[in-house]
């Protein structure tokens, strides 16, 4: 669990509560839960090495503290299939951070692995005053808003609820195949909705988890979005 606990002392020691996505899906991994290859890259030549090693297409997100909604920003791009199509995005993502803000501390820029189209789900999690931590899981996407299908649990969770809270949602037919949609991996969601929950009781400080979206396919799941926030 010492790593988890730096990642967090080395925010709490920044003055800051919100991780940034790379220190979010490096807690991911820590516990267990897939994420889409990524790593952060300081300059250009960097984050064509990194996209080189991790496999093209890939997505570029700028880095920064001071920017919580990248795509809002122009700070995403995504399906980048070259080495200069990297090289001239990793300018662009961070000159669209300092347009936005021109006192942004930019950190890097975040390569990752584009994840093939699939299924999107949702798992969340949310320190509530009365319960305590709770788990949550959903279509994820756009869906979360548009339709609000989710379900909820009490942390922490058993095998046993993680797969009621799957099959509880109205989607639930969509996962286990749907015209030509293949059936989704749901031990792999089971698996990680029962890591997260471990996660969150480990760390009472999470205030706020929320992996949107997670590509499941027919075997396994990538988180491809995190964000935790601490209290």
């Amino acid at each position: 669990m010492g790593s988890v606990a730096d990642v967090f002392r080395g925010v709490r020691g920044e003055g800051r509560v919100v991780l940034l996505e790379s220190e979010a899906k490096a807690v991911c991994v820590d516990y267990g839960v897939s994420v889409t290859r990524f790593g952060v890259a300081g300059g250009v030549a960097e984050a064509v090495d990194l996209a080189g090693r991790i496999g093209y297409p890939v997505v570029l997100k700028v880095v920064s503290p001071d920017i919580v909604h990248k795509s809002d920003v122009g700070g995403v791009l995504v399906n980048l299939k070259t080495p200069a199509e990297v090289a001239s995005g990793y300018v662009k993502v961070v000159e669209n951070a300092k347009k936005f803000r021109a006192d942004a501390k930019i950190v890097g820029v975040l390569v990752q692995e584009m994840a093939p189209q699939s299924t999107e789900v949702i798992v969340g999690a949310v320190k509530d005053p009365q319960f305590g931590q709770t788990v949550m899981f959903g279509l994820g996407g756009i869906f979360v808003e548009l339709l609000k299908d989710v379900s909820f649990r009490v942390a922490p969770l058993t095998v046993e609820d993680a797969k009621e809270m799957i099959t509880q949602v109205k989607a639930y037919p969509l996962l286990r195949g749907y015209r030509n949609t293949p059936p989704a991996d749901i031990d792999a969601l089971v698996g990680i909705l029962c890591n997260v929950s471990r996660l969150v009781m480990d760390y009472p400080e999470i205030k706020e988890l929320d992996l949107n979206p997670i590509m499941v396919y027919e075997k396994g799941a990538k988180v491809v979005d995190a964000r935790i926030i601490l209290e």
